[in-house]
Formats: structure tokens, sequence, C-alpha cells
């Protein structure tokens, strides 16, 4: 059967998809208020050491709230896609013409995170493990599917996790002798999983050995050995996998907010049945994702987004989303999610900011206004308050974007 979410009409706009999106991004703006540092000086406090935890990625196996960073921008990627595609065939526009701008974005999205990972290197640093990379190459794929039906998108999602899991499976285990100096792994690592799960190992896997040719193939200063954290090309296939869990929930949006009859019961039954589909699916991938990493199938890594790890986040994704749409959507408390919103809107503005100008508002603080205003609570506490002032300056050029209706979008 056809998906419907996708016919020619002119799509209602939702609060809450803009105000999560500006969340995940606000989550990733707030490395700039250097709470590691500052927890280092409170090695005895829960508190602290829990937004220490909170505010830096796992080591290897494991999940962080700053871990679901960029699965929560690629889940989102997918949700705003039928709301989008929706609105330009409204506008007149053919699918052969949605798909060569699809084809467009992937290109521009593919070359922006290259010239990110690029910033400070002497020649182009030709890596794909950028999250805007990642989220380029699978978007043809997306598009494709955002055309198919909801059956189809769910096969394609199994196909796509049972594929992933079997090329890392089937992949050849280098020798316990292997030198770890050779493939770049971190001098002392002790996160080596034993056993089948070895075939998730860092920078031991298929993903890694298919990065050592493709990576390769590119100019460099010296030869590719593998990614230091581990990050691959290959793991854009599992985010495709969470950009479609996001396609998923963005129909059953689209379907709620195409919904709006004026009779106040039917508007209700359609925004509860989405809720209750996005909590059922987010219980399901939390409950796969651990019980694929607990029977020893398939370990739960970010840094290599496994198959578990795309159900584990992807099912932290619905969750999310379900809080925003239920509060924002349906009980209709929006004013406060205000500041996230103008993020939300400006979501690459603020990505790029924070990778390009960040460090240099942060330099140019210091020189015009030194040190002094940022020790008022004491050097422990500076880094902080330093931080807060860069992203605060960051946020007032999104607002005055918001205001003149400025929106960087590819």
């Amino acid at each position: 059967m056809a998906d419907t979410s996708l016919t020619p009409a002119p799509a209602n706009r939702l609060a809450s998809l803009d105000a999560y999106r500006g969340f995940v991004m606000f989550l990733m703006a707030a490395e700039l208020l250097e709470v590691p540092q500052v927890a280092a000086s409170f090695p005895d406090s829960g508190f602290w050491q829990f937004l220490k935890h909170h505010t830096t990625h796992v080591t290897w196996t494991g999940c962080s709230l700053h871990d679901l960073i960029q699965p929560c921008f690629s889940f989102m990627v997918g949700a705003a896609l039928p709301f989008s595609m929706a609105s330009r065939l409204a506008k007149g526009q053919s699918k052969p013409q949605l798909f060569l701008h699809a084809l467009w974005r992937s290109l521009v999205l593919i070359l922006l995170g290259v010239f990110l990972r690029s910033i400070d290197d002497p020649i182009t640093n030709w890596t794909f493990e950028d999250t805007l990379s990642q989220i380029g190459l699978g978007y043809p794929f997306l598009f494709l599917l955002g055309l198919a039906s909801t059956r189809l998108r769910w096969v394609s999602l199994a196909v796509i996790l049972a594929g992933y899991w079997l090329a890392f499976a089937c992949f050849r285990i280098p020798p316990a002798d292997f030198n770890d100096s050779l493939a770049n792994i971190p001098k002392n690592w002790s996160h080596h999983f034993e056993g089948f799960a070895a075939h998730w190992n860092i920078n031991r896997n298929a993903a890694w050995a298919f990065d050592t040719w493709f990576t390769n193939l590119f100019p460099r200063q010296k030869p590719f050995l593998g990614n230091s954290g581990g990050y691959s090309t290959l793991s854009f296939i599992p985010t495709l996998g969470t950009m479609l869990l996001g396609l998923i929930a963005g129909a059953w949006l689209k379907e709620a907010a195409s919904s709006q009859s004026g009779d106040v019961n039917t508007d209700s039954k359609a925004k509860e049945s989405v809720t209750t589909k996005l909590i059922i699916t987010g219980l399901a991938c939390l409950a796969l994702g651990w019980l694929l990493h607990f029977t020893g199938v398939c370990p739960i890594v970010k840094k290599i987004w496994t198959p578990a790890w795309t159900l584990l986040s992807g099912g932290w994704c619905c969750f999310l989303m379900v809080g925003f749409f239920y509060v924002m959507d349906v009980i209709g408390w929006k004013r406060w999610a205000f500041p996230l919103t103008v993020i939300g809107m400006n979501s690459i503005a603020m990505y790029v900011m924070v990778h390009t100008i960040a460090e240099f508002v942060g330099v140019a603080l210091r020189t015009h206004l030194g040190d002094g205003l940022f020790l008022v609570l004491g050097k422990t506490y500076a880094p902080m308050l330093h931080g807060a002032a860069v992203l605060l300056i960051l946020w007032l050029i999104l607002l005055w974007m918001h205001r003149r209706k400025l929106y960087l979008r590819i």
C-alpha cells in the first residue's frame, strides 16, 4: 500500500520539531561550557561526575547524553523529510526535481563535513566521519525511501541493520599479536572485546579495513592507518537506519499535523495515536538494542555505529521526540522553547559557527574584556563562564538571523 504521508498538500509546521532540533544543537554547542574541566575540580562530587559523564563521549561501549547528539540530529533529518517533501510538492515541484535537489544537498553536506574536518590542516583532509558527511552519504537513499511505503521502510531498516551486522561478523579478525600502532589504536587501549564481540573492536573491523583502502585513494600527507577514535566512513549505512527511524516517525507526525479538522476529539485522537506509536517504537528499540548487547550478538558502540547502537539510540530519539511533541503540540506549552527554536531553525548555522568562529569569539572576549569578568566565581568556574559567554554570542547571532528570517538551508 502506498504511503499517503507525502500527498502534495502544505504541511503544518510542528513547533516540537524545531525545538527538538534546537535542543540537540544546544547539547552540541554546550561543549563550549567545558563541564569536564570544571568537574575535574570535584572528583568526589556525584553531581559533577554525573554532568561530566553526560557531557563527554563514552570511551567505547555504552551511552551518555552527549553520545545521543549525532543520532538525534540524524533522526531529525529523517523526521523533517516528509514535511519538506510535501511542501515542495505543494509548490509544484516534480519528484525528479526533488531527487536532484536531494543529490545536491547530499554533495554539499559531504563537502561541508570534509571542509570542517580540514580546518588547520595543510591540505584537504579527505575523511567522511563528520556528522554532516555521514548524513550526506545516506541522504539520497533516505529520499528514495521517503517515496516508499511504510512497510518498505521497516523492511529496509531491518536489511540495513542485518547486513551491516553480517559484514562485521564475517570479517576476519586480525591475529592476537596484531600491532596496534599499525592501525592507529591508542596506546594502552583496554577496551578490546573478547570472543565473538571482537569483530567490533576499534580499528580491527570491517569498516576500518574499508577505510584503509578507500581514504588512501585521496591525496594525503601520510597513509591513513585508522581513525584514533574508531570512527569510519561506512558508519553512514547504520546512520541511514537512524534517519529511517526518523522518517517513519516524521510520517506519523505529519499525518497528525495534517489532520487538524477543527474537531477537538478527532485532533486529540490523532495526536494520542502518534504519541503511542512513538512510545512503543522507543521501547521496542531500547529492548532490542540491550538484548543484542547483553546476549553478545552485537555490542553497543556509538563510534562505529553498531546495529545495537542504532536501535538503542533510536529508542532514545523516539522518547525525546515524543516528549517535545507531547509538551508543545499536544498540551500546547510552546513559549518556553523559544531559545531552542531559534537554534533549531538555523541548526546548520549553529553547527558551522561552533566549528569555525567559536574559538575566535572566545579569544576576542579575553582580548577585549580580560579574564577578570570570568573569574567572578573563582578560577574553578572560569572556563564555564567563558564558554557561556561565547555560547550566548552565538545564540544572539542566530536570534538576529531569526528576526530577519535569514536561515542557512541546503
